[in-house]
């Protein structure tokens, strides 16, 4: 595939980085020389210093046979121009954009997005994505990473194995048989830095990170199950009064009624406006880094810090003072990779990364075959995806038991006419099957092959 990129920051070398692994074509674009620079310094894709709107250096980089232009550049409006002229002078199949003013977003504006305006086939909006991802977070504390499939009837959770969990030293297949009635697989698992797929016979060991698929209605059971039985945050603090955190606050307000919430904004004017837009939220002015403020949140009660600005240095040293102070946990959004690692040695209980989100977004569109969904797990080690099964897919027909899956793949969750069903040996796939799937970096190309559109199919 042959892929343009506009813009070379993070989001756009994040993508850039997974494209040219998978061997597609990519070019990238931005105006910085110095970004440009890195790029072609650091990956096997072709770098050009300009404007992703202007139809030169669009042109340049390969616009005219390019399959899909992804504009993901700092502002809304070149973003918006590089689908158009993407559109209008080089007839690019596939328009993707990131949007983050909320102003274009509203549903009554949408139509400025159909074919006959601005042609945009994907419009990404990194605010209501990550302010999502904090949302599932709060709501199912003890899991490390939580994504959605299947209109929400299926859940990915990521369970960190403690000592004192109640299933570590298991055999997988011996969990299976004390809890048949339980709709939850293991489907992947990090152990001291290695991500794999395990086998029945494999047990769970202290300090792995399960990657688990199991029902909307399960997915609490299953934490309590791996001796998570947090109870959820009531008394909740967000720092950064931004898009991010404003969402998430005005968000809590709808759907957790009973929850109390107070928001620290250091720059006045988006205080006030923060506090305009609000109803129960309480909103105070000033550095969340202050411990006066901080303790003037009654920062010792609170259930839960939530670190939303703009500065990931913040957002680490105030959750580490907010748990000094007694805040019971913390969940903090962090965008340079470089602190991912290390981040949990300074007391991060977890983290939300929106280079990744974005990039998952973005996958979901690349991958070739019918595909629902993607979610990046591991800067790439591995993929959940959510695919539907068609008449021509191999997969249809034959009990699992008899297929020659690839190793590396695992399938979560089957899910059929509004049901979850759990996978088992005797399980045949019928046409129209949704299937959610944990596959590793190396098999991913071919779990595409296995839901694509045959030509048998026409």
């Amino acid at each position: 595939m042959k892929v343009v990129i506009c813009g070379a920051g993070q989001v756009g070398y994040g993508i850039a980085e997974r494209l040219a692994a998978e061997q597609n074509d990519v070019s990238i674009i931005d105006t910085s020389a110095d970004l440009i620079r890195t790029v072609r310094d650091s990956l096997d894709v072709r770098g050009f210093v300009g404007h992703g709107s202007h139809p030169e250096v669009l042109a340049a980089a390969g616009a005219e046979q390019a399959d899909m232009i992804i504009a993901v550049t700092l502002h809304d409006e070149v973003n918006m121009i590089a689908c158009q002229v993407a559109h209008a002078l080089f007839e690019v199949p596939t328009k993707i954009a990131r949007i983050r003013s909320q102003s274009y977003l509203q549903p009554h504006y949408m139509d400025l997005f159909s074919r006959d305006h601005l042609p945009i086939d994907v419009i990404i909006s990194p605010e209501i994505e990550v302010g999502e991802m904090v949302l599932r977070r709060i709501a199912l504390p003890g899991a490390t990473d939580v994504v959605t499939f299947a209109d929400g009837k299926v859940v990915m959770v990521a369970i960190e194995c403690l000592e004192e969990c109640p299933v570590i030293n298991t055999p997988l297949a011996q969990l299976t048989e004390l809890f048949p009635d339980l709709p939850s697989t293991v489907v992947g698992l990090s152990r001291n830095g290695s991500l794999f797929v395990p086998r029945s016979s494999d047990q769970l060991l202290a300090g792995d990170l399960a990657y688990v698929v199991t029902t909307k209605e399960q997915v609490r059971r299953t934490l309590g199950l791996f001796g998570h039985e947090e109870t959820a945050a009531t008394r909740i603090v967000i720092a950064g009064g931004g898009h991010v955190g404003l969402y998430v606050a005005k968000a809590i307000e709808t759907r957790q009624s009973q929850t109390k919430v107070k928001l620290i904004e250091k720059n006045r004017d988006h205080a006030v406006a923060a506090a305009e837009r609000l109803r129960r939220t309480v909103v105070l002015n000033g550095s969340a880094l202050d411990q006066k403020l901080l303790l003037e949140a009654d920062i010792g009660h609170a259930d839960l810090m939530v670190a939303l600005t703009n500065d990931d240095q913040v957002n680490i040293l105030s959750s580490v003072i907010a748990k000094r102070l007694g805040c019971k946990s913390n969940l903090v959004l962090i965008n340079n990779p470089t602190y991912h690692n290390f981040a949990g040695t300074l007391g991060i209980e977890a983290q939300v990364n929106p280079q990744a989100i974005t990039i998952s977004r973005v996958l979901q569109h690349v991958r070739r075959g019918r595909i629902r969904a993607v979610h990046n797990i591991q800067g790439g080690g591995a993929e959940i995806i959510e695919a539907e099964a068609l008449e021509t897919s191999p997969l249809v027909g034959p009990p699992l038991s008899e297929q020659d899956l690839p190793e590396g793949m695992r399938i979560g969750a089957v899910f059929r006419d509004g049901n979850v069903i759990a996978p088992s040996g005797s399980l045949r796939i019928k046409p129209g099957d949704r299937l959610v799937i944990f596959a590793l970096e190396g098999v991913v190309r071919q779990v595409e092959r296995l839901f694509r559109v045959s030509l048998e199919f026409f």
